[in-house]
């Protein structure tokens, strides 16, 4: 339940945020990057994020900081429409899960619909299904394809491989559960942002060696290298939200030590092959995010190994953006692209 203080936040958030554009872009310098310009409405997010405070990394973090966490997430969400959705629990690999279905209006009256079972992001250590909330109405209700929103166990309380374990066992679930769904079992996707992505991905790779079938991967600015620091990674380290500093607690959590961080289940751009029948892949980037090169680098090497894969970036956007879609006109504009991409991926 949202405070009064979060409340004010929120409206603090959303007034900046809501200026007109040539106030925002009159109120803001131009951030370039590599011929890059970020948006009037980012660069104002990131002074509204300033005045309003962003959760403080607690090391380790405790009950009070991942909630305070999702109620920011939810906040910058706003109230997002979708035509039902109800809580169920599914298996992980050491656990029941909770989850959350989501069925676009578009489908309410059907019984074997596209699914998507989707992943948080959250640095492995935050976020959950309600964090995602808005951003899985919002997906669900603009592609027509279900969600199932699942959250996994965490770090550091449950390190690598832990999570990836979680994810791969929820979507075996899944293939064996269609029909009590509702699911279409030749249109199942998987996707995720970011730490999400990075679960996306390790599962579509295990539905391939396991021979399950999978349409296809939705890969939202996926963390695909935890060895090597890409130019993106320098270039955006500090002041564009997700800052080099996080990224490496984050790893410090997840990972118990730096013999994993090369794991093929771990950093999956670095990879030397992959198993055969791997699903297609969308993979999406912002233009300002340290996560940007890898997620590049990842679609590369996929397409050099001969898989489908399409690829898209938003110059303009900060990471996080497909959380950000109650606030201002941008961010709906590329979530929405990115459901319309969803819905050709199970056409």
């Amino acid at each position: 339940m949202a405070t009064p203080r979060t409340r004010a936040e929120s409206l603090i958030l959303k007034a900046i945020t809501s200026l007109p554009d040539p106030v925002m872009r009159a109120a803001t310098p131009n951030k370039d990057k590599a011929g890059l310009k970020l948006s009037a409405e980012s660069q104002m997010l990131l002074r509204a994020i300033e005045l309003v405070g962003v959760p403080p990394l607690v090391d380790p973090p405790t009950p009070h900081s991942r909630q305070e966490w999702n109620q920011k997430a939810r906040m910058v969400g706003g109230k997002q429409h979708v035509g039902a959705f109800h809580d169920l629990e599914v298996p992980g690999a050491e656990g029941m899960l909770p989850a959350r279905i989501y069925t676009p209006t578009s489908r309410l009256s059907q019984h074997q619909i596209p699914t998507m079972m989707f992943f948080h992001g959250g640095g492995m250590a935050q976020g959950s299904i309600d964090s995602h909330d808005p951003t899985c109405r919002f997906l669900a209700e603009r592609s027509g394809v279900q969600i199932i929103s699942v959250g996994y166990r965490l770090a550091p309380e449950h390190k690598f491989p832990a999570g990836v374990e979680d994810c791969f066992a929820a979507f075996q679930w899944l293939t064996d559960s269609v029909t009590a769904v509702a699911a279409d079992p030749e249109s199942l996707v998987v996707g995720g942002d970011s730490a999400g992505g990075h679960f996306a991905a390790t599962t579509a790779i295990q539905a391939a060696e396991h021979g399950l079938a999978l349409r296809h991967q939705l890969l939202i600015y996926p963390a695909t290298d935890f060895v090597n620091k890409s130019q993106s990674r320098h270039s955006f380290s500090d002041g564009y939200y997700l800052d080099d500093e996080s990224i490496e607690r984050y790893k410090s959590w997840y990972f118990k030590d730096s013999s994993q961080w090369g794991d093929p289940l771990a950093s999956v751009a670095l990879r030397d092959s992959f198993p055969a029948g791997l699903a297609p892949a969308t993979v999406i980037t912002a233009g300002f995010d340290p996560l940007r090169d890898e997620g590049k680098a990842y679609a590369d090497l996929l397409k050099a190994k001969g898989m489908t894969v399409e690829f898209e970036q938003f110059d303009d956007m900060l990471h996080g953006f497909i959380n950000m879609i109650g606030l201002g006109y941008q961010p709906q504009v590329h979530v929405g692209r990115i459901a319309r991409m969803l819905t050709a991926a199970v056409a």
